[in-house]
């Protein structure tokens, strides 16, 4: 049986994204890694992270991010596919930029894979998240904040990244470029792990995390609506109340440990009771989500009403 990792990105270290943490924590795990890197920008240093790491399992394809014939955040689809497409294992584990495994983890996934290598009704796996915001300790936990994925899928030439590259589907006869069509595409066949990923794509310090909001609007929106966005938006981002948020208490992954120690913002997170931050609230914060979340939380254990679901769940 042969592993690949893949995943894609663009000036993921200006953007403060643990690219090179994602990378390291499943690379001792695959037999080769790939990556899909955009055109980064003069003064990121992403592709020599990556040289720097120093191992002969890491390719890296050199790529053009072109917004105008993949808008709506599919260019995001599109260089996930790239990748994928340079992958020779029969499975493959997708981390996208800022998502990170646990190394407790390893032997699951290895034992899974090979438990399902010639068991063709298996599409792929479903892993758990774990949502990170503002810090490394605490965790976004309300309703719409998903909380499972397709993290390994079979290395099968119709499954397609999706959307705006958050899941996969399978896509028979695909164009090539219209990611966001649900016509004639089906949801994959998976297993859920009894595994997690660690997501610290909000753990930023807020500056970088405004930019990194404004890149992902440039992505989806285009870049004339962004400016008009953020024209008058402040240059850093408000985490909001810290308090409405569930404490960590785990560990993290070997790999995040010296990105934990450079941890440094905290004086520019908000603990103070009945903080209200001076923007519109994000979608968790909204009435409606506080409700659902109170009932989730109180009556179902924290298992989410109307759960994102772009999947079909098979027993093992």
């Amino acid at each position: 049986m042969k592993l690949s990792g893949f995943s894609m990105a663009k000036n993921a270290h200006k953007l403060y994204y643990p690219l090179k943490e994602a990378v390291l924590s499943i690379l001792p795990i695959v037999d080769e890694y790939i990556i899909a890197l955009g055109n980064n920008d003069e003064d990121d240093t992403t592709k020599q992270d990556l040289l720097d790491i120093g191992s002969d399992k890491i390719k890296i394809i050199d790529t053009v991010w072109d917004h105008k014939q993949f808008p709506k955040g599919m260019i995001h689809a599109y260089q996930t596919d790239l990748a994928k497409e340079a992958c020779s294992g029969d499975w493959l584990i997708h981390l996208q930029a800022d998502e990170v495994i646990h190394e407790k983890y390893w032997d699951t996934i290895i034992r899974k894979c090979e438990q399902r290598l010639n068991d063709k009704r298996v599409d792929g796996f479903l892993f758990k998240y774990l949502h990170f915001f503002g810090d490394y300790w605490h965790l976004a936990h309300q309703h719409g904040w998903y909380q499972n994925e397709i993290r390994i899928i079979r290395n099968d030439p119709q499954i397609h990244s999706f959307c705006s590259a958050q899941s996969f589907r399978r896509i028979p006869d695909f164009d090539g470029i219209s990611y966001r069509n649900k016509t004639g595409t089906q949801k994959l066949n998976v297993e859920a792990l009894d595994a997690y990923v660690y997501h610290y794509g909000w753990v930023r310090p807020p500056s970088l995390m405004q930019n990194k909001t404004k890149a992902f609007y440039k992505s989806h929106r285009g870049q004339e609506e962004t400016a008009k966005i953020f024209n008058t938006k402040p240059t850093y981002f408000d985490y909001g109340n810290m308090n409405h948020y569930h404490k960590f208490e785990g560990s993290h992954p070997l790999v995040m440990k010296d990105r934990i120690q450079h941890f440094n913002w905290g004086d520019q997170l908000h603990f103070e009771k009945g903080y209200v931050p001076d923007r519109e609230p994000m979608k968790h914060e909204k009435m409606k989500y506080r409700i659902l979340t109170y009932i989730e939380n109180k009556f179902l254990g924290g298992r989410h009403l109307f759960p994102y679901s772009n999947w079909k769940k098979i027993k093992p």
